[in-house]
């Protein structure tokens, strides 16, 4: 096939593509000349929750941007809840600011982004039992849950795929990997007869597949 026409099938294929990010999760590793009191922390801070009893971390809410921050005693931190990786270094600044201000010493934060949460939809029925059949690496049990798992190799990924076409992505480490694992999905619902095709409609309702 012609380099040309492979690079026009793959705009195609991205000029399609239908997906937000939902949820980046990032760990944060700081400096600390001695264990992070978290008693101290909930006694000046308002926006925390802390209860030992039922979870060892503190738990803090900030609005802007906003992400929820889950803090160890340890000096290990994990952020939730943004929309952008972006965010997270504002975010570990805005916590690490609260933090000074209840007193506690720590400095050098190191943050890596570990998870990014996408949902999306293909735009076509999904033969999740084909699906299973045509590609490696899936997992589907109709009897326990309606949706197929798929892990993708390269980029590495996890989708949980529905027959409507809608999907969650999970694993992705960047916005670049998302995007590539997108794009390899839709193209390999198409290529492998996996997407199924209108073949009658009446009126809305009456939309059948094949």
């Amino acid at each position: 096939m012609p380099e040309e026409k492979i690079e026009n099938e793959e705009y195609d294929y991205k000029a399609e593509l239908d997906y937000k990010i939902e949820n980046v999760v990032a760990t944060v590793s700081v400096e600390i000349t001695e264990r992070i009191d978290l008693t101290q922390i909930a006694r000046k801070l308002t926006d925390v929750e802390y209860n030992p009893k039922r979870f060892p971390g503190l738990i803090m809410r900030i609005e802007k941007p906003k992400a929820t921050i889950l803090i160890f005693s340890t000096g290990k931190m994990v952020v939730t809840g943004m929309r952008r990786a972006a965010e997270a270094e504002r975010v570990v600044n805005n916590v690490i600011k609260n933090v000074k201000k209840a007193g506690i010493k720590l400095s050098n934060p190191k943050i890596s982004i570990v998870n990014i949460v996408t949902s999306g939809d293909l735009h076509t029925r999904i033969d999740l039992d084909m699906m299973i059949i045509v590609m490696e690496y899936v997992m589907f049990e109709p009897e326990v849950f309606p949706g197929l798992i798929y892990h993708m190799k390269n980029p590495k990924a996890v989708f949980l795929v529905f027959s409507t076409g809608r999907f969650v992505c999970t694993g992705a480490k960047s916005r670049e990997i998302v995007e590539k694992a997108v794009i390899k999905l839709n193209r390999q619902v198409r290529e492998l007869g996996i997407a199924k095709k209108v073949v009658a409609v009446s009126n809305y309702e009456d939309i059948n597949f094949i």
